[in-house]
């Protein structure tokens, strides 16, 4: 009789088991303890970019403090909450430089605390904020920024870069600023656009006044140069230094007014012409009832009426009409503009210069007319004629313009009530949503780092049919029973050899 076999394999498999967890359990609460991370997300959502640890290497010599706003006392709490952990390891990583100092309190239990991260009151103190610190710059991180949903709908995480977009500001020593001129008559940012310097600083902008035929140069922190409501021509020496200014990559906002002056502005029409636009010298009013909007006293008027905003196309690389059309459609503004000049572009091409219309009158709904006025103001015989020509007809109360070689950027108005606390009012809402949002494509005062979004990736299949979907799926199950089969039929005959 033949001798049974004894197989060892399954004792085998029970004491290689019992090794492998001796060696595991160990190694586990090792990396437990000392909180060990290895990012395996192709993103890296929980590691620090490159770009983030150079930036943080050219800034070890600043004292940098970065407040989170939440009510939370311990960012560990966060390791329990998987939307937030991106952030988590965000802050954990800067809180481990010696020269950063990661703080959160509740801004509701700390209100002193959080009024000094805002003294002026104009940033906002929301629950879920970043405030970044160094010495006296403070910049504001949005938490509706900070976790965001593309078109697509995914979830992306974005405060890494916004948070480093605000520690390059801060470690620069100013926030970007927004500098309106003066010496031709304009008002004020401490009296008649208070209001609208006031959203400027809430959108992290130091808004400053500057008289620039005296101080002779532009600062070298100037954003955008602001032209508003002047009722005197810039002079030869603004003419130059604004010229140079928009060759090396400036932005400018030009808010023409209409105003009844003696002449034309020679020097703005040519610093205007750079960017292939121009004013017309009129005062535009609307004679249709229908099509005329309330003014300040809640009385129809014909100087405050509706207008449209230009939808953007794919023949113009930049949009500033999407976000203020949807936003329209929702009924959150009305589309109007009160107090205006028209303003035009040159039929010139130049390969370099894209421009737009973004506001424009509408026709009438019945005889599908303008029924826009335009009387003659300022200017001289030739431009008045010209303005007399222009009633009737289709009419642009807003352009943009970018020159793609030099970007150089300018937007132009033909009105100031949009910032005008004197004269603004809800009817023209639409227009002064557009105008602050226009400061963002002058110039964003988040700083591009480079790196990006973070968002799970996820691996796809994609199929021509569904006869194809079937067959990968059959293969995808029968594959493996067929392996199983096989492995037990195997393990069945070997069993007792």
């Amino acid at each position: 009789m033949q001798k049974k076999k004894f197989n060892l394999s399954g004792i085998f498999a029970i004491i290689l088991a019992i090794l492998i967890l001796l060696i595991a359990v160990p190694i586990n609460l090792i990396f437990t303890y000392s909180d060990k991370v290895y990012d395996m997300t192709p993103a890296g959502k929980y590691t620090l970019n490159q770009k983030t640890t150079q930036l943080l290497d050219e800034t070890s010599d600043k004292q940098i403090e970065i407040y989170y706003l939440y009510k939370e006392l311990s960012l560990s709490s966060f390791q329990e909450e998987p939307q937030y952990l991106p952030l988590y390891h965000t802050l954990d990583e800067f809180g481990k430089k010696d020269n950063i100092t990661v703080i959160n309190f509740d801004p509701n239990k700390e209100a002193d605390r959080a009024s000094a991260l805002d003294p002026s009151n104009v940033l906002g103190i929301n629950e879920g904020d970043i405030f970044v610190k160094c010495g006296d710059v403070i910049k504001k991180v949005s938490r509706d920024k900070i976790f965001q949903t593309n078109s697509e709908g995914i979830f992306q995480y974005a405060g890494e870069e916004l948070i480093a977009s605000a520690i390059k500001v801060c470690t620069d020593g100013s926030l970007p600023t927004v500098y309106f001129l003066t010496g031709h008559g304009e008002k004020s940012i401490n009296d008649s656009y208070e209001t609208y310097a006031t959203t400027l600083k809430a959108n992290n902008y130091d808004v400053q006044e500057m008289n620039l035929d005296e101080t002779g140069e532009i600062p070298s922190n100037a954003a955008i140069i602001y032209i508003a409501g002047l009722t005197k021509d810039i002079t030869d020496t603004e003419l130059t230094l604004l010229s140079n200014y928009a060759d090396k990559g400036g932005s400018i906002a030009v808010f023409a007014a209409p105003c009844d002056t003696k002449g034309r502005f020679n020097n703005l029409d040519k610093l205007l012409e750079k960017f292939l636009l121009g004013i017309d010298y009129n005062y535009v009013t609307e004679k249709n009832s229908v099509n005329q909007l309330n003014n300040r006293e809640a009385k129809q008027s014909d100087n405050y009426f509706r207008v449209q905003y230009t939808p953007a196309t794919e023949d113009f690389t930049e949009d500033l009409t999407t976000d203020i059309n949807y936003l329209i459609g929702q009924g959150i503004y009305i589309a109007g503009i009160s107090n205006t000049r028209s303003v035009y572009e040159y039929t010139t091409e130049n390969a370099y210069i894209e421009k737009s219309p973004i506001v424009q009158n509408i026709l009438d709904a019945t005889t599908s007319k303008y029924t826009t006025v335009s009387t003659p103001m300022g200017g001289d015989a030739v431009s008045g004629d010209e303005a007399e020509t222009l009633t009737g007809e289709a009419l642009y109360f807003g352009y943009y313009s970018y020159n793609k070689q030099t970007l150089g950027k300018l937007i132009l108005f033909g009105t100031t009530d949009i910032m005008d606390t004197e004269n603004i009012s809800f009817t023209i809402s639409g227009t002064q949503y557009l105008a602050i949002f226009s400061n963002t494509w002058l110039y964003n005062t988040d700083i591009e780092m480079g790196i990006g979004n973070k968002s799970t990736s996820y691996d796809t299949m994609h199929f021509e049919d569904a006869t194809e979907a079937r067959s990968v799926l059959r293969m995808f199950v029968i594959i493996p029973i067929v392996v199983a089969i096989l492995g037990v039929a195997v393990w069945l005959r070997r069993r007792y050899a």
